[in-house]
Formats: C-alpha cells, structure tokens, sequence
C-alpha cells in the first residue's frame, strides 16, 4: 500500500478518505479496504482514533483498534486549524468516498460537510454514519452501541424469560451501521457511474437495528403483541435451540418438517412424528412444554461429545457452543483462511481476523498491519496532493500535521 503497490480486489482504485472513528465507520471502511479500495484514515492530532488507547496491547497497539483498522494508511491533522482543514478539503477533492461517524453537524462547523466538498467534487459520495442520522428528535444525542440496541427492541429479547434484558455479546448496534453503510456507499457508486454524480449516504445506528428485526417487527405488526424473549428458543419453531447433554449443552434447529422428523428418529422417538400434539408446526407450538421436556429427559442421559456424532448421523442441523477461542481455532476457520498472521515492526507477529468475502474462490489480499499514528503522512500527502517532503515537514514543524512516534515514544506499551 505504502510502496505504491496498489491492493488487489473489485474496489481497487477506489479511494476512501475516512474521518471515522471508534468502531461504526472503521469497520465499513476497514470492509472496503478488504475488498481494495485505498482507506485514508485521517485522525486527530496528539491522541488519533480513541480506541488506540484501549487496553489490551500488542506492543504499542490496542487490541481495539487493531480489530478494525488493518489495510490503512494513518494521517494525523489538526482539523481545527485553517491549514489543517485546507488539508482535509484538497484530499476530498482526489476521493471518490468521505465517510465520517460524527454527530450531525460536527463535520459541517469544521468545513467538511456534504454541501462544501461536494462543490467541489461532484462526483464524490458522501457516507454519514451516526446513531439517529438526520432529522430525528434524537440526532444531538451521543449514541454507542448499547443506546441503540436498547432503543431498537433488541435487548429486550435477548434473554431467558424472566430475566434481565441483556446487550448482544456483539457490538451489532455499531455494526449494522457499518454494514448497511458499505451497502449504501457501494450502490451510490454504482449510480454515480450511470450518472456522473455522487451524493449523501446518510445511516443511522437505530434505522440499521430496527431494519434487521426482520419477523420480530412482523410478529408485532400482525399480532399487535411485542414478541417475548425466549432465550436460545425460537417464538415461531420448536425443537429449535440450546438442549441439556449430560456434560453441557447442543443447540437443535428444527426449520423443516423432514429435519424435525430426522430429529425425533435421533432421540429413539419415532412416535413423536405422528403424535398429534407434534405433528404440526401450530400443534408443536402449543404443546412446547411437553415436547421440550421429552427432549430434555432423553438428551441429558448422554454427554455432548455422544450427540454431536449421533446428530450429525441423523442429519439434524446441530452445533457445539464454543466460546470465542475456540471458535477462532476450529477447523472451519482453518479451512476458510480466516485468520492470517502479519508481521508488524513494534508489535511483532500478530494474528488478525481475514475478511469474509470471496471472489472467484480467492479472499482478500494479505493484511497490511494496523499504521502508528501519522505513520504515512509523507506517502499520503505526496501520492495525493503532490507535497515534497520539505512542505510535509513544514506542515509537521507548524502542528498541522503529526509526525509518526519515534521508537522511544512506543517504549510504554511494548
């Protein structure tokens, strides 16, 4: 990336210029980055993005921001001051995407709003993520992952009847953002090739949440009754869920009839199938209580090493519940290539998690590692606007732009 070489893939020649931070825009910027697209991450200076300084470590850098800024290149400015936010406009004008996770308005008082880099190129596309996007009664407010999913229905599903409601193990609020952001940014782009023209992509943490409730939302709008929370179970579909082994738990997904009957052949219960109280997917619904029973008695009597062979045998879709080592480390992650070691000159051999998405067989091209602070000021501001190295360090003396740390300043951390 930083040798002028550029990165394989569909989105390469694209050019990002990333004003985001935390988790909602690294991780859509970091997804097109994956799929080759140049990411410009352009960070405050003195401190950069707030997640460099989230415990764990790996030498100087945070495990936070290592998960979600690999195939970047870092640009620390200070984009306060008049020189600094010149900057910022003159490398707009060379992108063919801003993406920003600011509060509204934040970015149009620092003279980086759609309208003013719009006008002076046209052609760019303009990705706004934030929790409540434009227009809300709830736009001025701060937002992280947990407002939103509280906010959207989520939480209060995520859980054992009659316990507590409990946030998702995964950041999804953050995440749907970054999504259903890559999913815009690609269709403007798409558009601004029919039509010259770029435009706004606006996202909002809760729309992303809300738009993925999916039959939860049509449950509502059909009964008139919120759904209700039922743990690993589902509200439409039973045997489906976690089960009791002697030794632990197996989750069960009974989707279809054929894998429903499968199942019941698997628990030494063929009469199940033709039960009347089981037959059918309503009839098995009302007498939920009295079939999860009968699993429960016949499961717990055989460890979960017996069932994981004897389900796989009876073709019922099942899994083991691995935590998140575990899971890293199964087969399927090794087969895939999921994860990929990188060198890094501070922080050493680090593994990283590969991207997900496959063309013609082949993944993404090998991780560049997450940059220092500032790392590539130099190769950006050259490769992008022309600047000499006595003008970058011009820029640098004056505090408009950061100088990456030297050895002695990671020292802490290593």
């Amino acid at each position: 990336m930083t040798d002028e070489t550029p990165r394989k893939g569909p989105l390469a020649g694209l050019r990002v210029l990333d004003f985001s931070r935390i988790l909602s825009g690294p991780y859509a910027s970091m997804v097109l980055a994956d799929m080759g697209a140049e990411v410009i991450k352009v960070e405050p200076l003195g401190k950069g993005d707030e997640t460099r300084n989230f415990p764990p470590f790996q030498g100087p850098l945070s495990h936070y921001f290592m998960a979600l800024n690999r195939n970047k290149e870092s640009i620390a400015l200070d984009l306060k001051s008049p020189r600094g936010s010149d900057l910022a406009r003159r490398m707009a004008a060379e992108a063919d995407v801003v993406l920003e996770n600011f509060r509204p308005g934040v970015m149009e008082r620092l003279g980086l709003g759609y309208e003013a880099l719009s006008a002076a190129n046209p052609r760019l596309v303009y990705c706004s993520i934030s929790g409540f996007g434009e227009g809300s009664p709830l736009s001025d407010r701060p937002a992280f992952d947990i407002v939103a999913q509280a906010l959207s229905g989520v939480m209060s599903v995520n859980r054992e009847p009659g316990q507590a409601p409990n946030k998702l193990g995964l950041p999804l609020g953050d995440m749907a953002g970054s999504i259903f952001a890559v999913f815009g940014i690609l269709a403007a782009l798409t558009q601004r090739g029919a039509t010259g023209r770029g435009q706004k992509v606006d996202v909002a943490m809760l729309d992303s949440l809300i738009g993925m409730l999916g039959y939860l939302a049509q449950i509502y709008f059909v009964t008139g009754t919120a759904p209700q929370p039922v743990g690993t179970k589902h509200g439409s579909l039973t045997p489906y869920g976690a089960f009791p082994t002697s030794d632990g738990h197996v989750i069960v997904a009974c989707l279809t009839e054929g894998f429903w009957h499968n199942f019941a052949r698997s628990l030494d219960a063929p009469e199940l199938i033709d039960d009347p109280r089981f037959a059918r997917y309503e009839t098995r619904l009302t007498h939920r209580a009295e079939l999860e029973a009968l699993i429960e008695a016949r499961m717990v009597r055989n460890d979960t090493a017996w069932w994981l062979a004897r389900l796989d045998a009876f073709d019922v879709p099942h899994a083991p519940i691995l935590d998140v080592g575990e899971a890293l480390e199964q087969p399927h992650v090794l087969a895939r290539g999921l994860v990929e070691t990188v060198e890094h000159p501070q922080a050493g051999t680090m593994r990283m998690v590969r991207g997900p998405i496959r063309f013609d067989g082949a993944g993404p091209a090998p991780a560049v590692p997450p940059r220092l602070l500032g790392e590539d000021a130099a190769a950006v501001l050259g490769r992008v606007l022309g600047l000499g190295s006595d003008a970058v360090s011009d820029l640098v003396a004056a505090g408009v732009v950061g100088a990456p740390p030297l050895p002695e300043d990671l020292s802490e951390r290593a």
